[in-house]
């Protein structure tokens, strides 16, 4: 399929930007029984994050949360991820928007090839995050384990 070539995903999803006025996005928290969180570092964009995307066309938050979370890293989510907050991201496009899903239960599957989208992946104590962890995670996780007053920019 032509949207795994390297760089094609990142063009298409600039030009989509273009068309419209707002898009949506999902990331996901996942905690592990040792209160590490799951992070991805991506090939077009630099920092780690937590695993997420765009949400399809027809698809709900939660299938799109779902769905990514597998995509990038493998894992199963199971239950139903509790809705943290939606968050805007104006810096990154002047309509974006982030819905961001804590996951406290998941089955960890077969890690995914390393590939252009995602290039590593791992869990992380909170208090060992990598050095370029993202601000936007390092704040929500701040407003999950340290009761930081809620932001509404990413």
């Amino acid at each position: 399929m032509l949207i795994n070539v390297p760089g094609v995903k990142w063009a298409a999803q600039r030009v989509f930007r273009m068309q419209r006025s707002v898009t949506l996005g999902v990331r996901a928290m996942l905690i592990d029984e040792q209160k590490r969180v799951l992070l991805v570092r991506h090939g077009y964009s630099p920092g780690w994050h937590f695993p997420g995307g765009g949400v399809d066309k027809g698809e709900s938050l939660h299938d799109a949360v779902v769905r990514e979370v597998r995509e990038e890293t493998g894992v199963r989510v199971e239950g139903t991820p509790r809705l943290l907050g939606v968050y805007t991201n104006f810096e990154a496009f002047p309509g974006d928007h982030i819905a961001v899903f804590v996951v406290d239960t998941f089955i960890r599957g077969e890690l995914p090839k390393a590939s252009f989208e995602i290039r590593e992946q791992g869990f992380f104590p909170l208090q060992a995050l990598p050095e370029t962890t993202s601000a936007g995670s390092r704040r929500r996780l701040a407003e999950v384990f340290d009761g930081t007053k809620a932001d509404t920019a990413w």
